[in-house]
């Protein structure tokens, strides 16, 4: 039980999963003696996931899995079923594969009460293992966002319930890139989103291969792309800037180069752009790996943007994108 009287300060926890195995154990300890009450949403896993996760007292939602499923539609169910007379004033939204750390919460909590207008706060997300795989260290880095006021959280934050529940909470349909689509809904509703100088969770990516990279960035392309159609036109111009640096690098540069080099062979060197881009960005992040699959990356994500587009002119939504 959490050891907080006070019920303006009860925290309860929503945990989604599938087939995580001893990390969904690990996460669901973490857990203990910092939230009220544990939701675990379990996404159709055949591993026993949701038998061990009710055998360590966490509350076990089935997600109905003839439906289309996303992260969104398991959070959603999560917190429907933290709804109620005697529900909480926060939530911590969680993934299975990520371990709360200890002392988050009351950082959390703090910061609320220093930005009353808050109504998420996340903190560091951290890799468990980023030297284990190339793939890891770049997710570690992706995570290392600034302090602050910020645009939105990742799938791990707390949030304040009520005001997730007067917003409509997630967006279904969303395959990816859910989390910021709410903080878009919830900073227009006069919301505040705080990322502080805490730690707050450990994930475990278990990339170890260039296709599941390839496959993950492919996907961050269709959340820029999606996010840009629902929220490009207002002040923040969500996610615009992004999908256009995915389109600029990653399909106007070659197809740019390919069309100049059918004029004349020297055309083909506008494909240098690329490495210039690359010791462009090492110079600043003094990390060349880094900024090489920066670059790359444009490739994977304007397909997803491509997808995205393609699949909105057929009229059909896309399934997800796993790379695990």
């Amino acid at each position: 039980m959490q050891p907080l009287a006070d019920p303006s300060q009860t925290v309860d926890a929503v945990v989604i999963g599938r087939n995580e195995g001893a990390r969904l154990l690990t996460c669901l300890a973490a857990l203990r003696g910092q939230v009220r009450r544990v939701i675990y949403v379990d996404s159709g896993s055949t591993d026993g996931s949701a038998e061990a996760a009710a055998a360590m007292g966490a509350e076990v939602v089935a997600l109905d899995m003839a439906r289309p499923f996303t992260a969104a539609r398991a959070r959603n169910a999560g917190l429907a079923r933290l709804a109620g007379p005697d529900q909480a004033a926060f939530v911590q939204l969680i993934d299975g594969d990520c371990e709360l750390r200890d002392g988050f919460v009351a950082a959390a909590l703090a910061a609320f009460a220093d930005h009353t207008r808050a109504v998420v706060v996340c903190g560091r997300r951290r890799e468990r293992f980023p030297q284990a795989t190339l793939w890891n260290r770049l997710c570690d880095r992706e995570w290392d966002t600034p302090l602050g006021e910020a645009m939105a959280c990742g799938g791990d934050a707390l949030m304040r319930l009520a005001a997730v529940q007067a917003v409509g909470g997630y967006r279904e349909d969303l395959i990816a890139g859910e989390e910021p689509e709410l903080c878009q809904r919830l900073r227009r509703a006069g919301g505040q989103i705080w990322r502080i100088d805490a730690e707050m969770t450990w994930h475990d990516a278990a990339m170890t291969r260039f296709g599941q990279w390839w496959k993950r960035t492919r996907r961050a392309g269709h959340a820029f792309a999606e996010g840009a159609a629902l929220h490009g036109q207002g002040p923040d111009r969500h996610w615009v800037a992004e999908t256009r640096r995915a389109l600029l690098w990653g399909l106007g540069v070659p197809v740019a180069a390919l069309l100049a080099g059918l004029i004349h062979p020297a055309g083909f060197l506008l494909i240098l752009l690329w490495p210039l881009q690359v010791l462009r960005l090492a110079r600043r992040w003094q990390d060349p790996q880094a900024a090489v699959f920066s670059v790359l990356g444009k490739l994977p994500e304007a397909l997803g943007v491509l997808e995205y587009h393609l699949g909105r002119l057929r009229g059909r939504k896309r399934g997800l994108i796993e790379y695990k």
